[in-house]
This record gives C-alpha cells, sequence and structure tokens, in this order.
C-alpha cells in the first residue's frame, strides 16, 4: 500500500485560508463596537446604521453601479461585434490586429489613465460620468473578446451552413442560431467586465470629475484619515449580495436540467 502524503490537502487548505479569512475578519470587525478596526470591544450595529446614514457613500455605491453597468453592456456589444467580424474577415494583419486588441489588458493601468487623460483633455470632453463609461468600456472589452472569440472557436460552423442552406439571411443566421449559442461567453465576458469596472481606482482617479465620485475612489480616499469599520460594514453588504447573485444564478442554472429530467422519468 502507498503512503498518502497530506501535503495537496494542507497546501489546499492554505490557499483557502489565505482567501477567505482575511474575508471573515473584515465580516467579524464590521459588527465592532470599537472605531478602532484591529481592536475588539464588543458586539454593535451601530456602524450600519452609520453605514445607512452615509448619503455620500450611497451615493458613490449607486455611480459605480451604474458605470459597471453602462460599460459592461458597451464592452458586451462592441467586444461581441469585434469578436465575430474578425471570424468573417481573411487579411494578412489578422493576427497582429488580434494582438493589439488585447493589448489594454497587458498595459500598466497607470499608463491607460495617463493616455485617456491626455486624450479626453484634447477633444475637450468634461470629466465625468462620460469619460468614465468611454475609459472603463475600452479596457473592458478585450475580456469580452477573448471569451467570445475562443466560443465561437469551438462552435460547431455547420449549424450556420445548415441554417443558410435553408434560406436563412445571414443576419436571420447571426440572431437565431449565432447569438444564442454566444449568448454564455458573452453574459461571463460582461460580468468579467463590470467586475473589473467596479474594482477600478487608478484609471478612475485620472478621469472623473470633480462632482462625480466612485466607490472605489470614495474609500481610496477615506483610507487616508484611517478606514472605520463602517468600510468593513460596506464589504460585508456587497459580499452578502455577491454570494446572492451567484446562489441565485446557481438556482437559475439548474432548474432546467431538473426539469429536464423529470420530463424523462415521466
Amino acid at each position: 500500500m502507498k503512503n498518502r502524503t497530506r501535503l495537496p490537502q494542507v497546501y489546499l487548505g492554505f490557499l483557502l485560508a489565505l482567501m477567505y479569512v482575511p474575508i471573515l475578519l473584515v465580516i467579524v470587525y464590521s459588527f465592532n463596537e470599537s472605531k478602532i478596526s484591529s481592536v475588539w470591544s464588543g458586539f454593535s450595529l451601530k456602524w450600519y446604521r452609520e453605514l445607512f446614514r452615509d448619503s455620500a457613500m450611497f451615493e458613490a455605491l449607486g455611480n459605480t453601479l451604474v458605470l459597471g453597468a453602462a460599460s459592461s453592456l458597451c464592452a458586451g456589444v462592441v467586444g461581441t461585434l469585434g469578436a465575430y467580424g474578425m471570424t468573417k474577415v481573411k487579411f494578412r494583419t489578422k493576427g497582429a490586429v488580434e494582438y493589439i486588441s488585447t493589448l489594454p489588458i497587458m498595459i500598466p493601468e497607470i499608463i491607460l489613465g495617463m493616455v485617456f487623460l491626455a486624450f479626453f483633455s484634447l477633444l475637450g470632453l468634461p470629466f465625468g460620468m462620460t469619460t468614465l463609461i468611454i475609459a472603463h468600456t475600452a479596457f473592458c472589452i478585450p475580456y469580452v473578446y477573448m471569451l467570445v472569440k475562443a466560443r465561437l472557436v469551438g462552435m460547431d460552423k455547420s449549424l450556420e451552413e445548415a441554417a443558410a442552406d435553408l434560406g436563412a439571411s445571414p443576419v436571420r443566421v447571426f440572431f437565431d442560431i449565432t447569438l444564442p449559442l454566444l449568448l454564455p461567453a458573452i453574459v461571463s465576458g460582461m460580468l468579467l467586465a463590470f467586475a473589473m469596472s467596479v474594482d477600478d481606482v487608478i484609471i478612475s482617479v485620472f478621469v472623473t470629475g470633480v462632482n462625480t465620485n466612485t466607490l472605489p475612489l470614495k474609500i481610496y480616499t477615506q483610507m487616508k484619515t484611517g478606514v472605520t469599520p463602517k468600510i468593513n460594514a460596506l464589504c460585508t453588504l456587497m459580499f452578502a449580495a455577491t454570494l446572492l447573485l451567484c446562489g441565485l444564478a446557481a438556482f437559475l442554472g439548474r432548474t432546467p436540467k431538473k426539469r429536464d429530467s423529470k420530463k424523462e422519468l415521466s
């Protein structure tokens, strides 16, 4: 009998602890009575009450959600059309164009921020939500583009050819055959783009206006005066909302399978 080592389990446990123990500490200290996050002085909900009284924080949260939704939607449209279009064209520099399309992922964000700052200044655009949406859309497009492109590579081309042989126009083929098959990749890319937009600080610093504030920028500026458990409370609520959405998505994704299995049994 071979000796089984526990090294893989220990390694996995270390990684899980490294990822989730900080989140657990944030949740626990969001209920801390003390203003000092590192000192526990008793259970309290006062920081949640303080959070719901902070109108500026919720205004920043609203701006962040609007920005993430708008930029991910625009990135979904542009990235999908770009990936689909690249499969239909053939020219010598196609590989170079595809490489350039993914450059925003590899370029440091501080460089992208300075580029957007100079570009918007040359155009004379007022800095605010409009410039934020344009900038976030630009660096989110590659995430949608790569996922949709990978889906297109693995897709059965005979389905489109069969639809075309039956008399369907290219537009009808795209909306009736290609788009439904691409929808999981599009949604995944948009969710990833939304997460990247919500998480961004560096680019937003360069392109935001005086009257427009996002949640990451709000938290970043408050860190200079010290992070209170109110930020922990906000992180706890956002983490709970994320778990709820993931659970809902998993439930909706498994429901059709259960229905199909019941139909087969009947």
